[in-house]
């Protein structure tokens, strides 16, 4: 059996997630789902939460890599809990356990996992007018290197789609 796609979402934490960024990260969620693919996120609130919440909707599999030690801190959608144990340095572990990541508005910690993405050159979509980082970085690179273009997108569809393009080509 192959190996399944394993897409990761990233935003904002329950400070400063809308009900606006809620719906798009539930819709990313479930457009996820729907492609067979496994929902990967840091398994806890806001954008995590509404992420994991829409792939459970739409049948699908959630694993939730939290930053602390203790698995009941997750959100109550994630089917697997990772408790890393690790604090912040868990967003690496986010990005290298993906093969690709959409952004969903965002901070700085949004912003640190997108650097370990970019980094291992790993394939990113954003939601452009999601705000945040989503916003602040899509349509270009984060340096002269130049490893990998962020792709701002409209809709989860398309975000999920340029994605599963970049993994199949």
């Amino acid at each position: 059996m192959a190996k399944m796609r394993q897409i990761l979402v990233i935003g904002n934490n329950d400070n400063g997630c809308t009900p606006e960024l809620e719906k798009l990260a539930y819709d990313t969620g479930k457009q996820i789902a729907q492609s067979n693919s496994v929902l990967i996120t840091g398994g806890l609130g806001g954008v995590m939460k509404a992420a994991s919440h829409g792939a459970k909707d739409g049948g699908g599999l959630t694993i939730g890599i939290i930053p602390q030690d203790d698995s009941s801190l997750a959100n109550e959608f994630c089917d697997i809990v990772i408790p890393s144990g690790m604090g912040l340095s868990r967003d690496f572990l986010n990005a290298l356990s993906a093969d690709g990541v959409i952004v969903v508005g965002g901070g700085s910690g949004t912003l640190s996992e997108i650097c370990a993405a970019y980094m291992y050159k790993k394939p990113i979509a954003t939601l452009k007018n999601s705000g945040g980082m989503a916003t602040k970085y899509s349509d270009q690179f984060l340096d002269h290197r130049e490893n990998v273009k962020i792709v701002g997108f409209d809709s989860s569809k398309e975000a999920v789609d340029y994605i599963l393009e970049q993994l199949n080509s």
